[in-house]
């Protein structure tokens, strides 16, 4: 009986020295997992990199910014004002923002310094960012089930030498980086290149395309030009936008002068135009599509009609004085979500064009120039001759849209007058980035003040920011998930992390026993 006794105490001793072993053991480990994570966080501080593992890219700084902040002649201090308590959607905005931050400051060689300011830690501070012309903006946060919003600060200010640059407010998703590199090329750039807006045959003055003067200014300088003599040489991309009067044929001379001497050209030009006041389409002849015909680049005198399109607002009769107001799609509006990978194209989504041409290259393909289109138009479009009548209230079907893919926008280049090579980039619509004066001006959406921009970036080729401009994270709408796939995912989402954390314990219980028991029958043995 006493030694039964005996063989269980020294079993439960066996056991005893087992577990404390044991969890000394596990100690040990602990304690080595949190050195290590202490030890790693210590060094990312020092020797930090980013590991980008999206679609395009978009957390990768690209060679223009790198080129950029080595070519520095003087020192940058960026000071961000970010409130630290933000609400979840916009917390990691604000580490992406530090991540690049940290990245400028590595490929600057140290020529980058930065700090950030919380404007929401004491009065003087705030009122430092505002008259810094930081702006805060109202953000909507959920507490106790109940919605309430934060006023939060996400801008930054930008100091070289005696300049200053300030980005009021870092949208997130949108193009941090090209936000940034822009800010700091503007205070690195001595001496401005000079765009020439064509003037003096009914095209728009600078003042009616404010968006497109706003964005070039930052890098160029905006003139408005006469054709009357030579070109000066300081232009090095000139742009003829919407021209409606005659263009004589001393001011064609002029340009094919500014090409022959590999000057680049941004033309967009109607060749029709709506009326929506007798609501007729007709033609329009400057004489500019002649010219780009003898070029090898032909816009046709036909209205593109588009089953992705714009739409337009109708009033509608009703009893007594009653008007009703009504949103109609309007097909002559065309969508143009369908662009080349090309570096101007690339990154756009979404361009608007009003009253647009179908454009074709008729030169030489095996000869000096080449035709590269950069737009189109969707799978169901079609293509309307002049003079029409619109109808806004028609009921469109496929039928009417059998063709596809007729191109809106491209680019000629090549050696148009003598062995010096020019560039031009053509777009089929006059009036896409046009936003007006006075009462009848409108903001612009969409990319198509970027499309203009992006050209004449490409075409000056001075910044290498052109693929930056447009480069964010892809929007990929939830609404487009149907509601089986939501429900799927969301239930997946909170389901799975329990379901591993369940079998993970599961797991390791069964593994325990099953040792347990072993140790207990080599004691028992």
């Amino acid at each position: 009986m006493n030694f039964a006794y005996a063989r269980q105490f020294g079993v439960l001793r066996a056991l005893c020295g087992s577990n404390r072993k044991r969890t000394m053991k596990n100690t040990t480990t602990i304690l080595l997992i949190i050195g290590i994570i202490v030890l790693v966080n210590v060094l990312s501080n020092s020797f930090f990199h980013r590991f980008d593992l999206t679609e395009n890219g978009e957390y990768t700084t690209s060679k223009a910014t790198k080129d950029i902040l080595r070519n520095l002649s003087e020192p940058v201090t960026i000071t961000a004002y970010f409130t630290d308590d933000l609400p979840p959607q916009y917390a990691k905005h604000k580490r992406d923002v530090q991540d690049m931050l940290i990245e400028y400051n590595n490929t600057s060689k140290g020529n980058v310094a930065y700090e950030f300011i919380d404007p929401l830690a004491d009065e003087a501070k705030e009122q430092e960012a505002l008259q810094n012309g930081i702006q805060p903006v109202l953000a909507n946060m959920r507490e106790k089930d109940q919605v309430k919003q934060q006023k939060i600060y996400m801008g930054a200010v930008l100091q070289m030498g005696d300049q200053t640059d300030v980005i009021p407010f870092i949208q997130p998703g949108a193009a941090m980086e090209y936000s940034l590199s822009r800010s700091i090329k503007k205070l690195a750039v001595i001496d401005k290149p000079a765009v020439g807006l064509v003037q003096g045959h009914g095209e728009p003055g600078l003042q009616e395309m404010a968006q497109v003067y706003q964005e070039l200014s930052i890098l160029y300088s905006l003139q408005p030009l006469q054709l009357n003599e030579n070109i000066p040489a300081q232009y090095k991309t000139i742009a003829i936008v919407a021209p409606k009067d005659s263009i004589p044929t001393n001011h064609f001379a002029v340009l094919d002068e500014f090409l022959g001497r590999g000057g680049n050209i941004f033309i967009a030009n109607n060749a029709v135009q709506g009326d929506f006041s007798t609501a007729q389409g007709t033609a329009l002849t400057t004489g500019l599509e002649g010219w780009l015909q003898q070029k090898g680049l032909q816009i046709q005198s036909a209205f593109v009609t588009d089953s992705k399109c714009g739409s337009i607002t109708v009033s509608r009769g009703g009893g007594g004085f009653f008007q009703m107001r009504q949103q109609v799609q309007f097909p002559y509006l065309p969508t143009i979500t369908n662009f080349a990978d090309h570096p101007l194209s690339k990154g756009l989504e979404r361009v608007t064009l009003q009253f647009a041409s179908p454009m074709s290259f008729t030169g030489d393909t095996s000869g000096d120039k080449q035709f590269t289109p950069i737009a189109f138009t969707s799978k169901k479009s079609g293509s309307t001759g002049v003079p029409l009548q619109f109808d806004v209230m028609k009921q469109w079907t496929d039928r009417d849209f059998p063709l596809s893919d007729l191109i809106v926008g491209g680019i000629l280049e090549g050696k148009f007058v003598n062995d010096f090579p020019a560039k031009m980039v053509v777009i089929s619509d006059g009036d896409f980035a046009i936003n007006g004066s006075g009462q009848q001006q409108q903001r612009l959406e969409g990319d198509n003040v970027s499309l203009m921009v992006n050209s004449i970036d490409w075409l000056s080729d001075d910044t290498g920011l052109i693929e930056l401009r447009t480069k964010a994270v892809t929007s990929r709408p939830i609404e487009q998930i149907d509601d089986s796939k939501k429900n799927f995912y969301k239930y997946l989402n909170f389901l799975l992390p329990v379901g591993l954390v369940i079998l993970y314990g599961f797991i390791r219980a069964q593994r325990r026993r099953a040792k347990r028991m072993k140790q207990m029958q080599e004691s028992y043995a």
